[in-house]
């Protein structure tokens, strides 16, 4: 992939991000939309009361912008070829689930910000809302002609029948809640998801898929703009409106590949995470009180263990470049 689009999608988005936030910070502190810490986090997040939140709207803005830019330029430039225009429906589809999913948390973040408190939409609502746009993108692959085959590393492409949608749709909802559990401490989520992205846009390099390089290097942009204000101390919080945003995006990238089974490598941090929390949960319940980790998401284990937040972002960044590269290799030696 040897066009300009890649590395301007990363230039707009970034830029974008990076810019908006000179204006958008203050908008946000006009408004009073400021984050309220719940009562059950470290004490030391207290300090940080009030900061302002949906802030996610950033890198939003500057995905969609070079999107708009990039993908449109980069088929008047390639032609109208059949294989070209239906790889552009499948990460156009990814880019409007994402944007499904952050309204939904964009809703969650404004009842938060109204009601003065840590709670949104309950977790009924919230799952009916999700799954629901994971049901409508998915059948935007049915309709675009995606069939129920994926490619799996060392075993090439293999058919899994109806399970294939039934596996796709929970996995969708699971993981965008997955991502959305590792926003918690400055500048965790958009490193994580800033490596994350840049594996997926290796991965696209080595199977020569233009245009979801254009959507890897747009997130990646994006996150590295947002970081610019989010990491500690961080100015904005990305919101449930950023987190749920990145969570569909990252899941868009893996269908796009038609190789959504890396996105459990790529993607072992949001893993991590989620699976700490139900852990938690099943365990307390289990021994009537008893915790697993000193808290959950393992985060916040980590912080109350003594490790600053720079240093969890370090380590949690550094897991995924390393099992980002395992699945870059496992594609270029495995397919």
């Amino acid at each position: 992939m040897d066009s300009i689009w890649i590395p301007l999608a990363a230039v707009i988005s970034f830029g974008t991000a990076a810019l908006l936030g000179k204006w958008m910070i203050p908008f946000l502190h006009r408004l009073n939309f400021g984050q309220t810490i719940r009562e059950s986090g470290p004490t030391w997040h207290k300090k940080k009361n009030g900061t302002p939140t949906m802030g996610g709207f950033l890198f939003i803005v500057g995905i969609i912008l070079a999107m708009a830019v990039c993908i449109p330029l980069y088929y008047k430039q390639s032609g109208e070829d059949s294989l070209i225009l239906s790889m552009g429906t499948k990460v156009l589809g990814g880019l409007m689930m994402a944007c499904g999913f952050g309204l939904i948390g964009f809703f969650d973040d404004y009842i938060k910000v109204v009601k003065k408190r840590n709670l949104g939409l309950n977790v009924r609502q919230k799952l009916v809302l999700q799954f629901l746009v994971a049901g409508a993108y998915l059948y935007s692959l049915y309709r675009a002609g995606s069939g129920s085959r994926m490619l799996v590393p060392l075993f090439g492409s293999v058919d899994w029948g109806i399970w294939y949608w039934a596996v796709s749709l929970f996995g969708i909802v699971g993981m965008v809640n997955a991502v959305n559990f590792t926003d918690g401490i400055d500048g965790l989520n958009a490193s994580v998801t800033f490596f994350a992205a840049v594996s997926f846009l290796v991965i696209a390099g080595i199977l020569r898929l233009e245009p979801v390089g254009i959507f890897a290097s747009a997130v990646a942009g994006g996150c590295l703009g947002f970081l610019v204000w989010n990491f500690h101390p961080a100015k904005v919080f990305m919101g449930d409106t950023g987190s749920l945003f990145l969570g569909g995006a990252v899941c868009a990238l893996g269908f796009a590949l038609n190789l959504p089974v890396l996105i459990l490598l790529i993607g072992v941090i949001y893993l991590c995470e989620i699976c700490s929390v139900v852990l938690q949960v099943v365990y307390f319940k289990a021994t009537h009180g008893k915790r697993l980790f000193k808290m959950s998401p393992i985060h916040h284990h980590f912080e109350l263990c003594g490790w600053s937040e720079v240093k969890i972002c370090a380590v949690f960044s550094l897991v995924t470049i390393l099992c980002g590269g395992a699945a870059v290799l496992l594609v270029y030696f495995g397919l």
